[in-house]
């Protein structure tokens, strides 16, 4: 399964997982977090949600019923720092990374992976963040970078930690 970018508009950048043409779920990462965003059916409100993060595994559904995914985390999880909303009529669960900086391929396991572009466009917007954070005063928002783009956990001594 390929992972598709989601269409032009408040959710550019998105990463998008469909199963048989229908969208499934969105995500994307930065230096700290993996958010994933689910469309629930019409009239779905948080009281009738049953959503579970753990260390390793993310369970969503309504209550009373089968989970609509149950699946581990495409890397491990700070279960305390993690949490679930729904507004403006999506369920956004934040997952907190265990390993700041660390590039998940996919939110969720067997879902599918990154393609080598995309893997490469993620990677270059972390180092930038990375970059960011460390160096605050400067704008790094026109930085190329020739070649390979460098793991941002690992770079130059690793990524702090604040």
């Amino acid at each position: 399964r390929k992972i598709k970018k989601t269409v032009e508009g408040t959710e550019k950048g998105r990463h998008c997982f469909q199963h048989n043409g229908q969208t499934v779920y969105e995500w994307e990462q930065n230096l700290e977090e993996v958010n994933i965003w689910i469309k629930p059916p019409a009239g779905v409100t948080a009281q009738h949600l049953d959503i579970e993060i753990a260390h390793m595994h993310v369970r969503i559904g309504i209550k009373g019923n089968p989970p609509f995914l149950s699946q581990n985390t495409g890397g491990e999880v700070v279960v305390d720092e993690s949490m679930w909303s729904i507004q403006d009529g999506e369920i956004n669960i934040n997952l907190q990374k265990m390993r700041k900086a660390e590039m998940w391929l996919s939110a969720l396991e067997g879902h599918g992976e990154l393609d080598p572009m995309t893997k490469q466009e993620d990677q270059k917007r972390l180092m930038l963040e990375r970059f960011q954070e460390e160096n605050p005063g400067f704008d790094f928002s026109n930085a190329e970078f020739n070649g390979a783009v460098p793991d941002a956990r690992g770079f130059m001594g690793g990524v702090k930690y604040s």
